[in-house]
């Protein structure tokens, strides 16, 4: 039986799958990285992948004169709601899924930059995806990477809402049985957002922040993180390999 294919695809150079790519190859995924940025042309249509993973970016969704594959994502994320594919879409990924699904993306009232924490809404705790995680530890806080100043005001028809947090309403949701958008970022570790901080200092420094402060934060909960959203990678790629899978009997490990 052949490995199942990712479509991957990547907005930026320094915007890569990161620890979510390296988990997924680890749970024998074949992983085709599509880089439009680089001049890669993106796919029709996804009959030759089994999931879909779309990678955040420092464009908007509407920036399509910026970067001119963005319709074309947009299309594929449609697809995949359409047919049910395994995917999973991050930051701008989220921001893409909600406009292709008819839902509305708004300038965020208060930017969510370094390490947040997460609530899990009570839909989280029947989600496949989510499940395990909202299990353990019941009624505390994920903490997780965030770099986004634009958010999903109203959800697409048919959404459900599974994660929530102080300053962004709308941090997941899910369409359908298998297509989970996350604002947050699952993927980057410190030395991920280090080129990050070094292009945004003047729009961190507005938010009163510096870029080796965020950073080290992120340091400092990174044995944390790569638990938690290591065994969330690990969990996609069990649905991925087999969408019928059923919810894990025991918690997954890393919450804090």
């Amino acid at each position: 039986m052949s490995a199942a294919r990712v479509l991957v695809v990547e907005h930026e150079e320094d915007a890569g799958p990161a620890q979510l790519g390296e988990r997924l190859a680890g749970q024998g995924l074949s992983i085709d990285m599509c880089r439009p940025w680089a001049g890669d042309a993106l796919p029709d249509t996804l009959d030759d992948h089994d999931a879909l993973l779309v990678l955040g970016g420092s464009m908007g969704p509407h920036d399509d004169e910026r970067a001119p594959w963005l319709p074309p994502v947009r299309d594929l994320l449609r697809q995949a709601v359409a047919r049910d594919v395994p995917t999973l879409a991050i930051c701008l990924g989220m921001e893409l899924l909600t406009v292709a699904c008819g839902g509305e993306v708004r300038h965020a009232a208060h930017p969510e930059v370094g390490l947040c924490e997460l609530t899990p809404l009570q839909e989280a705790a029947t989600d496949p995806l989510f499940g395990p995680f909202s299990e353990a530890g019941a009624g505390m806080p994920w903490r997780a990477v965030q770099w986004h100043w634009e958010e999903t005001g109203t959800l697409p028809d048919g959404a459900v809402p599974l994660v929530t947090s102080q300053r962004c309403a709308h941090q997941s949701y899910r369409i359908g049985t298998s297509v989970w958008g996350v604002q947050f970022h699952p993927e980057v570790l410190a030395d991920d957002i280090r080129t990050w901080g070094t292009s945004d200092v003047g729009p961190l420094r507005a938010l009163g922040l510096e870029p080796a402060g965020v950073v080290a934060e992120v340091a400092g909960a990174e044995t944390g993180l790569r638990a938690l959203w290591g065994a969330f990678a690990e969990q996609w790629a069990a649905i991925v390999t087999d969408p019928a899978t059923a919810m894990p009997a025991g918690p997954l490990p890393g919450r804090r």
